[in-house]
């Protein structure tokens, strides 16, 4: 589902700063259905390597396949229609706009795709259905509980039926008790929808609760530790 080929990613540096290179000829494939958590400590590029994976920025030098779409073929919008129909996002901070409701926020992407506002509605309440938040779809974004944010980014990141799913941190800005929650979830829609999932995280437990983990250090990936 994803493989990754000799990829390199350089920031040039402010003034007399050196340029950052955060990955050096990173190369590494993800199974289509694997769940694959990767690790490593703060700063060492997990989330650009997401984004990378994402179409969200562009690689230096290498090539990142998805689904086997060569992602540096696709001009601007071929990646941002690409995104819409392949990939789903969950992010740490859960991005929902405050002033639409649980349902706006979830119709969105099909909304993107020009869907009917009435399949959209319909597809929204649907997953809100799946991540248990129908009897709050009509409640504004800036009224739930930040666990109850969290599930309604993971409805609105699946509404679509992508087939890979890329999760930043999702349960980071949570308590113990919601974040177990919110990761049973994913685990069970992971499952269930037959998904290739890459989840970063720095929980240790919920690392090993995936299929296999990764740990980013200088800028690259090698087996993590059990």
């Amino acid at each position: 589902m994803v493989r990754v080929s000799d990829l390199t990613k350089e920031y040039a540096g402010n003034g007399t700063a050196a340029t950052v290179r955060l990955f050096h000829g990173l190369s590494f494939e993800v199974q289509r259905g694997e769940m694959l958590a990767i690790v490593g400590a703060s700063g060492t590029g997990k989330s650009t390597l997401l984004h990378l994976l994402g179409a969200l920025d562009h690689v230096t030098s290498g090539e990142v396949f998805i689904d086997g779409t060569v992602l540096s073929s696709l001009h601007t919008k071929q990646q941002a229609a690409f995104r819409n129909l392949t990939i789903g996002y969950v992010w740490q901070a859960h991005h929902l706009l405050p002033e639409f409701t649980a349902a706006e926020n979830v119709a969105m992407p099909l909304l993107a795709r020009d869907r009917k506002p009435t399949l959209a509605k319909e597809r929204a309440m649907e997953w809100l259905t799946r991540v248990g938040l129908a009897h709050r779809s009509g409640n504004r974004a800036g009224e739930l509980s930040g666990g109850e944010q969290q599930r309604v980014a993971l409805a609105r990141a699946l509404v679509t039926g992508p087939k890979l799913l890329l999760a930043d941190e999702p349960t980071g800005n949570l308590d113990t008790v919601t974040g177990e929650t919110v990761f049973e979830l994913l685990e069970q829609l992971h499952r269930d929808k037959d998904m290739t999932t890459i989840l970063v995280t720095h929980n240790p437990a919920f690392a090993r609760r995936c299929g296999r983990t990764l740990l980013l250090r200088d800028g690259r990936l090698v087996a993590a530790p059990v």
